[in-house]
């Protein structure tokens, strides 16, 4: 009997265990677990579903020479503004990836 009991747990254990790899699925950035069907976004910008994630930003690749951009990792964008003054923005004219 405590064979027969243990097989019925250990059989119960692997196919409960076996089931989260069909109802949810893993963010490869974060090692978070999610349910099918939903989407979200990762810590690495990048909205996600079961299937891929994607790119939520564009990088800023055609601006003028006095300006850079700098990313800001909480709103998940590029921002371009003047070297010397970054309170003044600058014109963006062409974007790369998204």
């Amino acid at each position: 009997k405590k064979y027969l009991a243990l097989t019925l747990l250990l059989s119960t254990l692997m196919s409960l265990s076996n089931a989260q790899c069909f109802t949810h699925c893993q963010d490869n950035f974060d090692l978070t677990w999610h349910v099918r069907g939903t989407t979200w976004r990762n810590s690495g910008c990048m909205e996600c579903d079961c299937e891929r994630c994607c790119s939520v930003y564009g990088v800023p690749t055609g601006f003028p020479d006095d300006c850079e951009a700098v990313f800001d990792e909480k709103a998940c964008e590029y921002t371009v503004h003047k070297k010397d003054d970054p309170s003044v923005l600058c014109p963006v004219f062409h974007y790369s990836g998204k």
